[in-house]
């Protein structure tokens, strides 16, 4: 059996190269998704909130890039600077992609039933809170730091 990070690369490689083939026709990719997500679930959403939201899954230029992506797009505008928003053929964009996105994730879990799904999910959740928490005890306990 291959090891848990084999497969948790492999699952990500994976998610992510569907996702951003089937956004393809959208002008998205999967990170440029889950911008127009922080941004449709904030009214407030500023370029800040969304780097720190999706700090987890890419770089802050990457984020940058994927927010400029959207904006250019004409997904999101700018009310204000460093401010996002939805504009109205976003909101209509977005519904239309999400239909994809759903059958992307029933495609994906196939097979798995909700609880399973929960289970794997709340492994990893406590897995990663296990590294974490011994990283910044690791951190505060060397005195070079």
């Amino acid at each position: 059996m291959k090891p848990i990070g084999y497969w948790l690369s492999r699952t990500d490689q994976a998610l992510t190269g569907y996702m951003d083939g089937m956004l393809a026709e959208f002008g998205l990719t999967r990170l440029a998704w889950q911008v127009l997500n922080v941004v449709e679930d904030d009214p407030q959403a500023t370029d800040a909130r969304v780097l720190t939201a999706l700090a987890a899954n890419a770089t802050a230029p990457r984020l940058a890039a994927a927010i400029e992506t959207v904006v250019a797009g004409g997904w999101v505008t700018r009310p204000e600077p460093a401010r996002l928003a939805l504009t109205d053929d976003g909101r209509a964009r977005l519904a239309e992609a999400a239909g994809r996105v759903n059958a992307f994730r029933d495609l994906s879990t196939a097979g798995i039933t909700q609880e399973e799904y929960r289970t794997a999910v709340t492994v990893l959740e406590r897995m990663t809170r296990n590294l974490e928490i011994a990283a910044a005890e690791q951190g505060r306990a060397r005195p070079d730091r």
